[in-house]
C-alpha cells in the first residue's frame, strides 16, 4: 500500500516533467509508416531527421548508432549528442598565446619589510631558502633597505599535445624587431659612410663621373643576378614554388654515349660515369663532349679553386677578412702574394742551411731516375705489352745493397742452406766472405759428408779422471739406494701376509654364505625370509677371489671332488 500511494504521487506530482515509464508499443501500421519513411530518407525524397541544435542527421547512420539510451535522454527526441564528446569530461587546455610570465612586478615597489617576505631580499613571493641573490651580510629584515620587487605569480598552464610541441610558443615578436632596427642602422650607415667617401674622392679629382655611372649599372646587375633562372629550372608566380626539370633535352645520356657492354661502368643509383665513355675509342679527351665524371673534377680550373678555398679558410681562421664569393679577386691577389713569399721563404730558409751545414755537391747530382734508371710510376700492360694505364712500374727500393757479389762468388750469401746453416750455392761454402771454389769446393764438401756419415762421430769431450769427493758422493748414493731396496723388500713382504690374512678371512666368510644359501634353498618357498635389509656395497677384492676359487664349474671335471 506504501509503495502504490508513493508511484501516485509521483505520477500526480507534476504535469510538465516528463515521464519514464516505457513508450508504448507501436502498431504494425506505425511501423510500416516508419520503416517506409527512412527507406525514402535513405532515397532522399523526404528531408532528413533535425536533431534539437538544428543540424541534419545522416539516415544512413545505423539504429544502433542512432538511437539515444533512455539514461541520456527519456523522451527519445532525435539526437546524436550521445554520440559527440561530452564536455563536463573533456580537458580544458590553455591557448596557444598564454605564456608564463617574466621578469618581476614594476609597478608596485614596497618601501618596508612585510611580514612573511624574504629575509634576505624583502621580496613576498618566496622564502629565504629560496631566494637567488646574493646573501646580504644584514638582511632586508633588519635593515628596511633595498627591497626587491615582486616576481610574478606564475600561471598553471596545461597544454594539448601540439601546445607542448609548439617551438615559437612564448616567443614576443617584438624581440625580432629590434635585430631587424639594429641591422637598418648598420646599412643606413654603411651607406653614408660610402656616400661620404664619394663625395671625397669627387672632391678630389680622382673620381670621375663617367666612372660612377659604370658602377652604379655595375651594381644594378649585381642587384637582380640572384633573380636570374637557373637553366633547368623555373619559377612558377602562382604557387611560388620552383620546379625543377629533370634533365635538358638537348643532353645525352651517359649510359648512351658508348653502348659497348665493356666500356665505362654506369651506376644507375647514383647516376655516375666516372670513367671516360671513349677511352677505348682513340677520341682525345679535349674533344670530346664528356669524358666521365672523373675528368670533369680533376681538370681545368677545379684544383686552383679548391686549393683557393682552402686557403681561403685558413686565412679567415688566422683573421684576415677574405671570401671566396664575397671578394674573389682580393682573394686571388692575395693568394698569389702568398705564394711568392712562400717560395722566397723556402728559398732563403735553403740557402742558410746550405750556408751552415754545406752539401750542394749533392743537391747538384742527377737524379735517383737517371742513376738507377727506376721511377716510382704505376704502369699497366696488354697482352700484346702496350701500356694501357699509366707508366712503367718500378721495382721496390730497399736501403740494402742488392745482388751485390764478392771473392769471385757468383751467387749471393744466403742462397744455399743445409742441416740450419746458410752459405753460397755456388760452391757450398758455410763461412762467409770466403774465397769462392765453384766445382771443387761442391766435390770437397760432398766427400766430406760422406766421410762424416761413415766414421762414427769421436765425442768432444774426453773423460777427466775422477776426484776423491766424486768417488766418495758416489759410494753414497750405490748405498743409499741398497737400503731403500731393502726397506721395499720388507714393505713388500709385510703387505704379502697382510693380503694372505685377509683372503683367509674372506674364504671363511664366503664358506659360511654358501653354507647359509644352501640352507635357504632346502627351505619352503613361503618360509624364506626376505633380504631387503641385506647390506648393498661393492666387494673387496679379497672376496671377489674367494668368490673365484669357490665358484663350482658343473663342466670342470674335477668338480665332484672339491667337497671331499
Amino acid at each position: 500500500m506504501a509503495s502504490g500511494t508513493v508511484m501516485n504521487a509521483t505520477s500526480s506530482g507534476g504535469s510538465n516533467d516528463v515521464s519514464l515509464e516505457e513508450p508504448k508499443k507501436m502498431t504494425r501500421e506505425d511501423w510500416r509508416k516508419k520503416k517506409e519513411l527512412e527507406e525514402q530518407r535513405k532515397l532522399g525524397n523526404a528531408p532528413a531527421e533535425v536533431d534539437e541544435e538544428g543540424k541534419d542527421i545522416n539516415p544512413h547512420i545505423p539504429q544502433y548508432i542512432s538511437s539515444v539510451p533512455w539514461y541520456i535522454d527519456p523522451s527519445k527526441r532525435p539526437t546524436l549528442k550521445h554520440q559527440r564528446p561530452q564536455p563536463e569530461k573533456q580537458k580544458q587546455y590553455s591557448s596557444s598565446g598564454d605564456w608564463y610570465k617574466r621578469g618581476v612586478q614594476e609597478h608596485a615597489i614596497a618601501t618596508r619589510y612585510r611580514k612573511g617576505a624574504c629575509e634576505n631580499c624583502g621580496a613576498l613571493t618566496h622564502k629565504k631558502k629560496d631566494c637567488m641573490e646574493r646573501p646580504r651580510k644584514v638582511g632586508a629584515k633588519y635593515t628596511g633597505m633595498n627591497i626587491a620587487p615582486d616576481e610574478h605569480v606564475q600561471p598553471q598552464l596545461m597544454f594539448d599535445y601540439d601546445g607542448k610541441r609548439d617551438r615559437w610558443n612564448g616567443y614576443n615578436p617584438e624581440e625580432h624587431m629590434k635585430i631587424v632596427e639594429e641591422y637598418s642602422k648598420v646599412d643606413l650607415a654603411k651607406r653614408t659612410l660610402k656616400a661620404q667617401k664619394l663625395q671625397e674622392e669627387l672632391a678630389s679629382g680622382k673620381l670621375e663621373q663617367v666612372e660612377r655611372d659604370h658602377n652604379s649599372e655595375d651594381e644594378d646587375e649585381d642587384k637582380y643576378a640572384d633573380d636570374i633562372d637557373m637553366p633547368g629550372q623555373n619559377f612558377d608566380s602562382k604557387r611560388r614554388i620552383t620546379v625543377r626539370n629533370l634533365r635538358i633535352r638537348e643532353d645525352i645520356a651517359k649510359y648512351l654515349r658508348n653502348l659497348d657492354p665493356n666500356s665505362a661502368y654506369y651506376d644507375p643509383k647514383t647516376r655516375a660515369m666516372r670513367e671516360n665513355p671513349y677511352a677505348n675509342t682513340g677520341k682525345n679527351p679535349d674533344e670530346v663532349g664528356y669524358a666521365g665524371d672523373n675528368f670533369v673534377r680533376y681538370t681545368g680550373d677545379t684544383i686552383s679553386m679548391a686549393q683557393t678555398q682552402l686557403f681561403a679558410w685558413e686565412a679567415y681562421d688566422k683573421g684576415s677578412e677574405v671570401h671566396l664569393q664575397a671578394d674573389p679577386t682580393k682573394l686571388e691577389l692575395l693568394y698569389k702574394s702568398f705564394k711568392v713569399k712562400k717560395e722566397d721563404f723556402k728559398a732563403q730558409q735553403k740557402e742558410s742551411i746550405l750556408e751552415k751545414y754545406g752539401g750542394q755537391e749533392h743537391l747538384d747530382a742527377p737524379p735517383a731516375e737517371l742513376l738507377l734508371a727506376q721511377t716510382e710510376d704505376y704502369v699497366e700492360y696488354s697482352r700484346h705489352g702496350t701500356v694501357i694505364k699509366g707508366q712503367e712500374k718500378a721495382i721496390a727500393c730497399s736501403k740494402y745493397e742488392e745482388d751485390v757479389k764478392i771473392n769471385n762468388h757468383t751467387c749471393i750469401w744466403g742462397s744455399y742452406w743445409k742441416e740450419g746453416k746458410w752459405g753460397y750455392k755456388c760452391c757450398h761454402s758455410f763461412v762467409k766472405y770466403s774465397y769462392c771454389t765453384g766445382e771443387a769446393g761442391k766435390e770437397i764438401a760432398n766427400t766430406e759428408a760422406s766421410l762424416l756419415e761413415e766414421q762414427p762421430r769421436e765425442e768432444e769431450h774426453m773423460t777427466k779422471p775422477k776426484t776423491l769427493m766424486e768417488i766418495h758422493q758416489e759410494k753414497q748414493k750405490e748405498k743409499k739406494k741398497k737400503k731403500h731396496k731393502k726397506s721395499s723388500n720388507s714393505d713388500s713382504e709385510g703387505e704379502e701376509k697382510k693380503k694372505q690374512e685377509k683372503l683367509k678371512k674372506a674364504l671363511n666368510a664366503e664358506e659360511a654364505r654358501l653354507l647359509h644359501v644352501k640352507e635357504i634353498m632346502q627351505l619352503d618357498e613361503r618360509k624364506r625370509p626376505y633380504n631387503s635389509l641385506y647390506e648393498t656395497r661393492e666387494p673387496t677384492e679379497e672376496e671377489m677371489e674367494a668368490y673365484r676359487m669357490k665358484r663350482q664349474r658343473p663342466d670342470d671335471p674335477m668338480a665332484s671332488f672339491l667337497g671331499q
